[in-house]
C-alpha cells in the first residue's frame, strides 16, 4: 500500500457470465455436472432475475439472464487447472470442443466455449 492510498484491491469475488433466458438447465449440466462446481443458493431478492450461481475451487461463476443475449466471444475468465490436459480428455467425452493455443509464455493453455457461446480459458504453469 502506498503512503497516499489507504485501500488495496484483494481478490476478485466472482466473474459473470450472461446466459440466454431459461438457460439455467444447461448451466447446472455444464457448470456443475461437467465441471463440478457447486451451486449456490441465490439471495431471494436476486433469485427472481433468473440464471443461477456456481462455486468450486476457489472460483465463484455467476450466469446471469440477459434480454437480448449476445454471447462473450473475445471477453473471458481464464481458470487455471491441474492436470491441463485430463481436463481437456474430461471436456472431450463430455463433448465439449477445445483449441489449444500456445501463444501464452510459461503456460499450457485451450479455449473452450459453455453452452451458450462464451468464450473460456483453462490454463496451467508449464
Amino acid at each position: 500500500m502506498t503512503a497516499d492510498r489507504l485501500f488495496n484491491l484483494e481478490r476478485l469475488h466472482h466473474v459473470l457470465l450472461s446466459i440466454p433466458a431459461g438457460g439455467e438447465e444447461q448451466c447446472r449440466n455444464f457448470w456443475g455436472q461437467i465441471l463440478g462446481m457447486t451451486e449456490l443458493e441465490k439471495p431471494t431478492e436476486l433469485a427472481t432475475r433468473g440464471g443461477c450461481w456456481f462455486r468450486g475451487g476457489g472460483i465463484e461463476i455467476h450466469l446471469g439472464v440477459e434480454k437480448d443475449f449476445s454471447p462473450a466471444r473475445k471477453a473471458h475468465p481464464a481458470i487455471v487447472v491441474t492436470d491441463l490436459t485430463a481436463f481437456a480428455d474430461h471436456l472431450r467425452v463430455n463433448e465439449v470442443p477445445i483449441a489449444w493455443d500456445d501463444n501464452f509464455p510459461g503456460f499450457n493453455r485451450f479455449y473452450a466455449h459453455d453452452p451458450f457461446g462464451n468464450r473460456l480459458e483453462f490454463l496451467q504453469p508449464k
